[in-house]
Parts: C-alpha cells; sequence; structure tokens
C-alpha cells in the first residue's frame, strides 16, 4: 500500500513538472510559428547560427531535462521550496524571451531577458548542487545552450544595427 502510494505520489509530482515545464514550451512554439515570419528571415545572420530544424530536437532534449532536473531535486531530502519558486520563475523567463523576440520581435529587450534566464539558471545550478548532483548535472546543457543563445541574439542585434 505505501509504495503504490509513493509511486503515485512521485508519477504525479513527475506529470505537474513536465506540465509546467513544457508549458513554457508550447507557449514559446506558439508565438513562434505564429509571429516569427517573415521578420526572422528578412534578418541578417551570423554563421554561427545554427539551421532552424536544429531547435526544435534541442529543445526538446533541454525541456526533458529540466523536468527530470526539478524532479529528481523535489525527491530529494533537504529541498527549500525557494528553489522550486525560482524554477518556476525560470520558466517564465524562458517563456518571456521567445514572445520578446518572436512575438514584439525585440532584440535588445529579449537580449535582456536572456540574461536574467542564465542568471537565474545558474541560481538553480547552484541550489540543485548542494542538494541533487544528478539535477546538477542535468541543467549544465542547458546553461551552455542558453548562453550560446546569449551569443547568437548578440550577434542579431549587433548586425541589425550595423
Amino acid at each position: 500500500m505505501y509504495n503504490t502510494y509513493m509511486l503515485k505520489k512521485k508519477f504525479l509530482s513527475f506529470v505537474l513538472f513536465f506540465t509546467v515545464t513544457y508549458s513554457a514550451s508550447f507557449i514559446g512554439g506558439l508565438i513562434t510559428i505564429n509571429l516569427k515570419e517573415p521578420w526572422y528571415s528578412e534578418l541578417v545572420k551570423s554563421n554561427f547560427n545554427p539551421p532552424d530544424w536544429v531547435f526544435a530536437p534541442v529543445w526538446t532534449t533541454l525541456y526533458l531535462m529540466m523536468t527530470l532536473a526539478i524532479w529528481f531535486f523535489w525527491h530529494s531530502n533537504n529541498i527549500y521550496m525557494s528553489t522550486i519558486y525560482i524554477y518556476f520563475f525560470h520558466i517564465v523567463f524562458n517563456t518571456t524571451w521567445s514572445i520578446v523576440f518572436f512575438g514584439l520581435h525585440q532584440i535588445l529587450l529579449a537580449l535582456f531577458v536572456l540574461l536574467i534566464l542564465i542568471f537565474l539558471i545558474i541560481v538553480l545550478i547552484l541550489r540543485f548542487k548542494r542538494v541533487n548532483l544528478f539535477s546538477y548535472y542535468l541543467m549544465i546543457l542547458y546553461l551552455l545552450w542558453s548562453t550560446y543563445a546569449l551569443f547568437l541574439n548578440f550577434n542579431l542585434l549587433l548586425l541589425y544595427y550595423l
């Protein structure tokens, strides 16, 4: 009886974290699909920009890793609810970047949103490291990809104003 209850509780927490995390992907995807063109295609991009088809599988994988990171953290000993709140807050900034960049076409503002997002990712990584190393490691690729996105965003900003 106890094991069934615990399994159900773990499953439900995974569903909650999965839903919250992938809601960022869903909202960002809707904004991107509906408001990106023709604006994005007309931007001058650097040679560092990957082809468009790369973004969907990379982000899908990163969202899964983020979900697993927060889920493993949640089921660790000595968790702090403030870390969970920071995770949810960071999801808002993750979504906000797509809205600002692809929806509003504001490259500079998107750069600032990305800087805040990266700061929150670093905070999460440091908090995860104290409690669950697996969660910590799962977030590293997300930080690297977001830093790469910052580089791309900055390049687009420079090329847009040059």
